[in-house]
């Protein structure tokens, strides 16, 4: 018996993995997480599994339901959304399958970030414009976040932001930002990523507040802040294509 941690993706069910596609079809018990995790991401669940939507449910309760299913001998499959190691809430869960002695396996997800970028049809690291990203989130109602993690110390760096959690604290975003990055710095919200219902707003630091209210995008929604997200015009080709320079796999400079 082993409990399956499952990256489900942003939504879209056509970007589960193989791997997990095929765990979600030989699991006798599924537990989901429906208010990220669309039903049809568990459709192909064996019509006799024990199916559940753990939205509602405490730490507690879900659990007992893997307690049960290994004092049965069946396999778990736990769908979160996104990649189970980002904001995934799995930790706990580990620490007490270890501490049950129940095994358990990760399976990776593609993660918000990067269906957001596919949404944007754009690379987020570009050449002398931007080659590294800060995943974030603000705390709002949730736990607060370790001494250091501040967005105020991650603006310093004015590398690319992709900030969760975040929509209804656009206000503080601006305000520790924009000392930072400027007013005019690209912004982009994708509200929903590969779901049905996607919307993408974009715009600068100054004035995204505006839109979103406009749009009415309260929750499920991705902030990305950075140059790399607006017009970069001319930037350098990566040097792995470069025919002058050489490497362990093309030895020989050409032209």
């Amino acid at each position: 018996m082993t409990v399956h941690f499952i990256g489900a993706g942003p939504g879209d069910p056509e970007l589960l993995t193989l791997k997990a596609q095929r765990l979600i079809r030989s699991c006798r018990v599924c537990l989901y997480a429906g208010s990220l995790v669309p039903e049809a991401v568990v459709a192909e669940a064996p019509r006799d599994a024990r199916v559940l939507d753990t939205a509602p449910m405490t730490l507690d309760e879900t659990h007992a339901e893997i307690v049960a299913a290994h004092a049965a001998g069946h396999d778990v499959a736990r769908v979160h959304s996104g990649d189970p190691s980002l904001y995934g809430a799995v930790a706990e869960q580990i620490r007490r399958l270890r501490a049950d002695g129940i095994p358990f396996a990760i399976v990776p997800g593609v993660p918000a970030y990067a269906a957001a970028a596919a949404a944007l049809e754009q690379e987020l690291t570009i050449p002398e414009i931007a080659q590294s990203i800060v995943l974030t989130r603000m705390s709002m109602k949730s736990t607060g976040m370790p001494p250091g993690e501040t967005l105020e110390n991650f603006a310093r760096t004015r590398t690319t932001l992709a900030i969760h959690l975040g929509i209804r604290a656009l206000r503080e975003i601006e305000r520790v930002l924009i000392p930072h990055y400027g007013a005019d710095c690209p912004v982009a919200v994708v509200y929903r990523a590969s779901w049905p219902d996607q919307a993408i707003l974009r715009g600068t630091l100054s004035d995204i507040r505006e839109q979103v209210r406009a749009a009415k995008i309260t929750r499920t929604a991705l902030i990305l802040v950075g140059p790399a997200l607006g017009e970069v015009g001319a930037f350098r080709d990566s040097a792995l294509y470069d025919a002058a320079r050489p490497h362990v796999l093309r030895p020989v400079a050409r032209g």
